[in-house]
Formats: C-alpha cells, sequence, structure tokens
C-alpha cells in the first residue's frame, strides 16, 4: 500500500546560479513540480508514494523519472508523451532568496494529461490523494484531476490539497478563485498560504483557517506565514508555529511543497483522524515541518533540497 499518491506537474526547475556583465543569468536546471517535491519529503521521510502525471518523452522528461525512481517515488502513474515537450519553469530569485516563476507552458506536457490515462489503481491502494491548482488552469489536466478526485473520494480517501497559486498560470484571477474554491471544498487537509488567503477572502491567516473548518468542511488546515512559520488548526484548537532562525536562505523554491510533505509525514505517523490531533499533535506536527521547510531553503532546487530527518531533529 502506497501511504500518497500525488497527481500533477513534474517539471525542470531552471535557477540563476551567476548573472554575466550583460545582466543575462546562468541557470541550473533541478527537478520539481509542486506535487514531485511534495511526495520527495514524504519520501525522505519515511513513507510510500507514487506520482501521477505526464512528461515529454524527450531527455528532461526521463531524467525527472529517473530521479523520482532513484529516490524512491513509484514512476507507474507517470506518462511519457512524444507529442509534447516536459514543462519547463525559469526561476528568478531577489535578495532574500524569494522567487518568481515563468513557465514554458504553452501546452507543456503536464497539462495534457488525459482522464484515461490515469492509472487509478494506484488509488485503490494509497490513504492519502494529494493535489494542487496547476493541474487544474486547462483541459485535459482539468478533466482528468477532477475524475482522480472523484475516484478517490468515492473510495474512502483523505483528500490532501496545495491551492500553489501561479498567477501567470490563468487567464484572470477569477479563474484561479474559481479552481481553487472547487479544490478546498473538496479537500480534508489543505495546506494555504496567507497570500493565498489574502487573494481570496482578504481576512487574516486565522481567519481563513476557520473560515475553512466551518465552512468548507476541512478537518485540519495549515496556515503557512512565510518565514514567520505557520498557524495550523483543526477541530480541537489552534496554535501558531515559527520557523527556527539562523537560517541562511538561498532559494525558496519548493519549500512550501516541502513543508506539506513534511507535515504530512508526521501527521501519517500519529495514525489518527485529522480533526482528531490534540493542539499538542498540531504543534510538533507543525515543529517538524517548519525546520524541514526551512532547512531546505539552504540550497537550489525542491526535490533535491530535502534534508535527512537526523538534521531536523537536531534544530527541533
Amino acid at each position: 500500500m502506497k501511504d500518497v499518491v500525488a497527481l500533477g506537474e513534474l517539471l525542470i526547475d531552471f535557477a540563476p546560479v551567476s548573472t554575466d556583465e550583460s545582466g543575462y543569468p546562468t541557470l541550473k536546471a533541478q527537478p520539481g513540480g509542486a506535487p514531485g517535491n511534495f511526495l520527495a519529503a514524504l519520501t525522505k521521510y519515511g513513507c510510500s508514494t507514487a506520482l501521477l502525471g505526464k512528461v515529454g518523452e524527450d531527455a528532461f522528461g526521463n531524467l525527472l523519472v529517473n530521479t523520482l525512481d532513484t529516490l524512491g517515488i513509484s514512476t507507474k502513474g507517470i506518462v511519457k508523451d512524444p507529442s509534447v515537450f516536459t514543462t519547463l519553469a525559469f526561476v528568478t530569485l531577489d535578495a532574500t532568496g524569494n522567487r518568481e516563476f515563468s513557465f514554458a507552458r504553452k501546452p507543456g506536457a503536464d497539462t495534457c494529461l488525459r482522464p484515461e490515462e490515469l492509472d487509478l489503481s494506484l488509488l485503490d491502494d494509497c490513504k492519502v490523494f494529494h493535489f494542487g491548482t496547476l493541474s487544474l488552469t486547462g483541459e485535459p489536466a482539468r478533466s482528468a484531476t477532477r475524475a482522480a478526485v472523484a475516484y478517490a473520494k468515492e473510495h474512502g480517501k483523505l483528500i490532501s490539497f496545495d491551492p500553489n497559486l501561479r498567477k501567470p498560470l490563468w487567464p484572470n484571477d477569477e479563474a484561479a478563485r474559481e479552481q481553487i474554491e472547487w479544490g478546498l471544498h473538496q479537500s480534508d487537509i489543505v495546506k494555504i498560504s496567507d497570500e493565498e488567503i489574502e487573494f481570496l477572502w482578504g481576512i487574516s491567516p486565522e481567519e481563513g483557517a476557520q473560515k475553512l473548518l466551518k465552512e468548507y468542511g476541512v478537518r485540519l488546515v495549515y496556515a503557512t506565514l512565510g518565514p514567520k512559520g505557520c498557524h495550523v488548526a483543526n477541530a480541537n484548537g489552534c496554535c501558531e508555529v515559527p520557523s527556527p532562525t539562523g537560517i541562511h536562505v538561498i532559494d525558496t523554491t519548493g519549500a512550501g511543497d516541502i513543508f506539506g510533505g513534511s507535515a504530512m509525514s508526521q501527521f501519517l505517523r500519529l495514525n489518527k483522524a485529522p480533526e482528531t490531533l490534540t493542539v499538542e499533535e498540531l504543534r510538533a506536527v507543525t515543529r517538524f515541518a517548519c525546520c524541514a521547510a526551512s532547512l531546505s531553503t539552504q540550497t537550489h532546487g525542491g526535490i533535491t533540497s530535502v534534508v535527512p530527518e537526523d538534521q531536523v531533529r537536531a534544530i527541533l
């Protein structure tokens, strides 16, 4: 049995490592994509995982599949398509390591996943199904995502969701809101950022967490606060957990995804329903995730930046 199956984009992040005298960056290719980053953290921290998605039948697609295989993430559900290129993301970083993305995705392979290409047998044999919104930005991947969510819900799986808002990939803000709202209404566990809560409702992270619990039927909410940490809440209560101090940030790419996967790994160890975690259990799960995510920012990339568990425990 797989602990977690995720659906979505697997892509190459090109991160700048230097800049020439004319301002053109030298880029380093890194394996990435939010679901891949999420599963990399889960796998590093002892969970069994699989990905549903599509890459191009090209050099980058082969590299990405080989990377996941090496990490122990099942690639049985990844389709290689010779008619489209593997999706590429170009990352720009500011002085504090915060990033912005530009995508070569018109279309990218991840957007071309069709419902009939889904290996739904992977969902028969898992505990949690996870998805984000990049697979909801257009067809046919949107229909594939909705089919997978419906199948997972019908079969009693926990549904995990990360809005992962990337405005350049949407035709307008209203389209993004519509699809994020749909995803939130499907979900048991949500990892959402303070910026995404502001985008959706114009309220505080604390208010957003309570709104999700009371109006959307979400059972466990992680409202991340960037470098400040995370506000976590369920029916038993809530608390705010700070990020560790003294971390030298190089690149925040994938940190939110790694937070989500790290938190999920610790949640699964408790073997409890999301709404039954005590406040102290919420705090412990979130502390681990904050530390793992913070440590991942000390190097470039997402999938390859997850640190071993002993390094996380050392700063807890």
